[in-house]
């Protein structure tokens, strides 16, 4: 089965964005070859581009609180094990108090390194950063690969906290979601949300056999699904309005 997320409104599209980027940086600063620090630093940048909105940081705490609040509330409940909830609570403590001490924008701190911000200035320029254009970075390039990785790590450290909370935040919104099977009959299938409660992120499972791709839409009224053949013979995804197909779908709040 393959998983496809859709986000429903701008906070979260920015934090699966976000997700991303610390995933493949996370693979990129584990690999020995300077060509793989090279683009961990890129995805680096690029994650202080997104991290330079200016309400992130308080978004993030905003739906932290909110989730602890939902938790709270569930406590002297019967077949609620509350020392599993305190774990959650302490989870989302630590993680709220990290982000919150944090002085201004993710990774700001960075910023005042003004050998990272030469190469940042380049890196996006095609072959803008050669040996003759930034020695010093080519000479950063040759040290062995457990310097790079220690300087990488440290410099990853400004960003520690964001991750922590970004990562906390969309696990306990994907939990929320409980699957529905569902089909979608010629291709296609569409759902009423119910009035007054506002949903964020879709999760849609299907069977990658198929050989479909899904194309989702939403709202806070309405999400639809149409499924999509790739042409074998230039690749564009034309409606597969022939398939009638069982997947399984999760509306996350």
């Amino acid at each position: 089965m393959v998983l496809y997320e859709y986000p429903l409104n701008e906070s979260v599209r920015t934090l699966l964005r976000l997700e991303q980027l610390v995933g493949r940086l996370d693979t990129l600063v584990a690999r020995d070859d300077a060509i793989d620090h090279h683009f961990a630093l890129a995805t680096l940048f690029d994650i202080l581009d997104v991290a330079a909105r200016a309400d992130l940081k308080s978004d993030l705490l905003k739906e932290l609180e909110r989730h602890k609040a939902q938790f709270q509330a569930y406590r002297g409940h019967p077949g609620v094990s509350e020392d599993a909830l305190d774990d959650v609570v302490a989870r989302i403590d630590a993680a709220f108090d990290a982000l919150n001490q944090t002085t201004g924008k993710a990774g700001q701190g960075l910023t005042s390194n003004e050998w990272l911000m030469g190469i940042r200035s380049r890196i996006h320029i095609p072959a803008g950063t050669c040996e003759f254009d930034l020695p010093g970075y080519y000479a950063w390039q040759q040290h062995p690969a457990d310097q790079r990785r220690a300087d990488l790590q440290r410099w990853l450290t400004e960003l520690t906290p964001l991750a922590h909370a970004l990562r906390l935040m969309l696990h306990l919104l994907r939990d929320t979601g409980m699957p529905q099977r569902i089909v979608a009959t010629a291709g296609q299938y569409q759902q009423s949300l119910a009035p007054g409660k506002t949903y964020q992120l879709l999760r849609l499972r299907l069977d990658g056999d198929t050989g479909l791709v899904p194309e989702i839409t939403g709202h806070r009224l309405m999400v639809g699904v149409r499924l999509m053949r790739p042409d074998p013979a230039d690749g564009r995804l034309r409606p597969a309005t022939d398939a009638d197909i069982t997947m399984d779908l999760a509306l996350c709040a």
